[in-house]
């Protein structure tokens, strides 16, 4: 499957067919985060696999939307090993982490299955539940499996704004009185040639 076919075919599952996911799926999305960057490749991603009936009690008892997925992921970062912006203080292991939970969503849509990315939970909770140390931060489920036969993305999953609402590019320009940037807005016109 080409890259753009997977990104096109990629949406929310919110309903799985029960199938259980092989164990080479479930090592294809563990080897993705694997490969994923990270910040300055610390690579603080803690990853929990939850297939045992036990582990899918627990996700259920952590979150609403478990969507009965026979599979689900714990993703989490090490807070001891991510690494800290000096500027401002900023820990990157969120970041580190979805750019992980993402590259395990696409691995996922490539090997047939869906995912749908939850945040909806409340990190005490899941650090109780699943008994996690305090260096660990729970940042994201992803409940993964077989989409139902009927499973079909939700309404908005089509709606995207357009390029020019989102993205700005930098020009470097000259000028008599020296160099200096604007900003230019993409618009509908340059598509449009």
């Amino acid at each position: 499957m080409q890259f753009e076919d997977v990104l096109n075919k990629r949406y929310s599952v919110r309903k799985f067919d029960g199938r259980k996911v092989e164990k080479e799926k479930i090592d294809a999305i563990l080897n993705a985060a694997r490969m994923a960057p990270t910040a300055k490749n610390n690579q603080p991603q803690r990853i929990f696999v939850l297939e045992s009936g036990d582990a899918l009690e627990k996700f259920k008892k952590s979150t609403i939307y478990h969507f009965n997925a026979p599979l689900a992921f714990l993703i989490c970062y090490d807070n001891t090993l991510s690494w800290t912006r000096p500027f401002d203080g900023k820990d990157c292991g969120q970041v580190d982490a979805a750019i992980i939970t993402t590259y395990m969503m696409l691995e996922a849509t490539a090997q047939g299955l869906g995912t749908t990315w939850v945040g909806y939970l409340d990190p005490e909770v899941v650090r109780e539940t699943f008994s996690l140390p305090e260096n660990l931060m729970p940042v994201v489920f992803l409940p993964a499996g077989y989409p139902a036969a009927d499973c079909v993305p939700s309404e908005r999953h089509a709606l995207r704004k357009q390029l020019a609402d989102t993205v700005t590019v930098l020009q470097k320009i000259s000028a008599l009185s020296g160099d200096f940037y604007f900003f230019w807005h993409i618009s509908l016109a340059i598509f449009l040639d």
